[in-house]
């Protein structure tokens, strides 16, 4: 009677279940991942992760514990190397299987088995949490939009005064470009003739004035 033994043999005597388990833990720990059916892969994953947790504690003992199941000193220096190193801060659930339908043959389920740590398509953190919205935050939020429009408007004016101040002195220079020009002294020589001009008219008649009151009061 074999109550209560769950135990999988795989159809296999000891000797050949045990070399069959060593080499598919192997092929796991080299390729990070390889395919075969499901009974064999949940026989694997009890196999395969007693000795990466062992490769964690990095000693000459349990390298030569790990030494014993597999046989394999490249394997057992990929495990305690780079594996170790991924798997540092996982306790426990080193594996995944992925279920791929059955086999056409005999029908069997099939899966992947694979290296949880080595799957990049997997995203294993967590998404954050959105914080939720207060009046503090909505207000903060309101603000943050609105001064970056006071800001522009006030680099708006600052452009604009410069733009004033840089056509006031662009109007003194033509200004005083005009004055200094030489059709401008000619219209400011003429302007002194014609006053000397007229004085000179107002001096004669003044004469004419004179002499006709001396005349005017010798007859008398």
């Amino acid at each position: 009677m074999r109550h209560g033994k769950k135990f999988n043999h795989l159809g296999r005597k000891t000797a050949h279940r045990k070399a069959m388990l060593s080499n598919m833990a192997c092929s796991l720990i080299e390729h990070k991942r390889i395919k075969t059916t499901v009974a064999k892969a949940k026989a694997l994953r009890k196999f395969v992760e007693p000795l990466i947790t062992k490769s964690k504690t990095d000693t000459t003992h349990s390298r030569r514990i790990v030494f014993s199941h597999l046989r394999q000193k490249e394997v057992v220096t990929e495990l305690f190397g780079d594996v170790a190193s991924r798997v540092a801060t996982r306790n426990g659930g080193y594996t995944r299987i992925l279920r791929t339908g059955n086999r056409l043959g005999d029908n069997a389920e099939m899966c992947f088995i694979e290296l949880v740590d080595y799957n990049e398509t997997y995203v294993t953190d967590k998404p954050k949490k959105k914080a939720k919205s207060t009046r503090r935050s909505v207000s903060a939020k309101k603000v943050s939009a609105a001064t970056p429009a006071v800001e522009e408007a006030v680099v708006v004016e600052e452009t604009k005064s410069e733009e004033t101040v840089v056509e006031e002195t662009k109007t003194e220079e033509v200004v005083a470009e005009t004055t200094d020009t030489p059709a401008a002294e000619v219209v400011a020589e003429e302007t002194s003739e014609a006053t000397e001009e007229t004085s000179e008219v107002k001096e004669e008649e003044t004469k004419e004035e004179n002499n006709a009151e001396d005349n005017e009061t010798k007859s008398e």
